[in-house]
């Protein structure tokens, strides 16, 4: 088990009262502009004898993405490494992509995206319904992972079975903030149906838990495992393919504990890169895959182009 980060409950709370209001995003109610991206919501990737889904279920321009990522740096440092990347340090899209795993037997749902159907919409594009899902598993808590639970105070997945980590479902229940209060809607009336991991447990055979703190106290990333294929879901390990990676120790506003998130970046991205193992990232530019190498002292991002498609 790997040295657990301390977290004061001031330094998560303040944290999680910063988070954004997330507007419902859901696929028929893209921004304008966006027609292309609604058009394309999901892509297909073989791992061994599991299709991994990447679903796009929403996404949106941000203004200020200095107020979000590389707040420890300056503005020139931040707007050289992003004209050196070709990208704007004035504006930003986020996305919102969580994961479905078809196993042959099972259909496995990572996160559920922000309240507003947009998971459903792109299940759909992807033949699936929520009466598909067989199992819901919570990367952490934060209201963009865990919005897409209820509809309206109704159950989205009846059919499903959910997993959670232990240590992230026990520090937010019962929290009387933003996200004790959506658990307290979306996650706590479902614990009965609900199985909790430690690091290193499996939610079934080749689908593996693994501690990735820092972004919250118990964040969890995922090792999907067939054959001799691998493919790591990182969830919000890294939120940006230029400045998560690149700059690894760059502070994110979302992260309860910055300095444990920076570790844990430098670890797995570390990792990745040294056995060429792919990931999915929940707020990478969709299709949210690619392959990380190392360049200087952080790493680049290298989007999934053609490997991994199904036969």
């Amino acid at each position: 088990m790997p040295h657990l980060p301390k977290f004061s409950r001031r330094s998560v709370l303040a944290a999680s009262a910063t988070l954004p209001l997330m507007p419902a995003v859901a696929g028929p109610a893209y921004a304008a502009g966006h027609a292309a991206v609604e058009r394309q919501r999901v892509r297909s990737f073989s791992v061994g004898d599991f299709t991994v889904t990447t679903l796009l279920a929403g996404t949106r321009q941000q203004d200020n993405p200095q107020g979000t990522f590389g707040m420890n740096v300056s503005a020139e440092e931040f707007a050289e490494e992003s004209v050196a990347n070709f990208i704007s340090a004035e504006t930003y899209h986020g996305y919102f992509t969580p994961v479905v795993v078809q196993t042959g037997s099972q259909t496995i749902l990572f996160d559920t995206g922000l309240p507003g159907g947009g998971v459903v919409a792109a299940l759909e594009d992807a033949g699936l319904a929520p009466a598909d899902i067989t199992h819901v598993v919570l990367t952490h808590m934060h209201p963009d992972h865990i919005g897409g639970m209820t509809t309206d105070g109704a159950e989205v997945f009846s059919n499903a079975a959910y997993v959670a980590g232990r240590v992230e479902y026990d520090f937010w229940n019962g929290k009387d903030n933003r996200i004790g209060q959506m658990m307290a809607t979306n996650v706590t009336p479902f614990a009965e149906k609900m199985t909790f991991l430690e690091d290193g447990q499996d939610v079934r055979g080749g689908i593996t838990a693994m501690a990735a703190y820092g972004h919250t106290p118990g964040h969890m990333a995922y090792m999907i495992e067939s054959g001799s294929d691998q493919l790591l879901l990182t969830a919000d390990m890294a939120n940006h393919h230029v400045w998560s990676l690149a700059n690894p120790d760059w502070e994110v506003r979302f992260d309860a504990d910055k300095a444990a998130a920076a570790t844990t970046r430098r670890r797995v991205l570390g990792m990745l890169a040294s056995e060429k193992i792919p990931m999915a990232g929940y707020h990478m530019p969709f299709p949210a895959a690619g392959y990380v190498d190392t360049s200087g002292d952080g790493f680049r991002w290298m989007p999934v182009t053609y490997q991994m498609t199904p036969a």
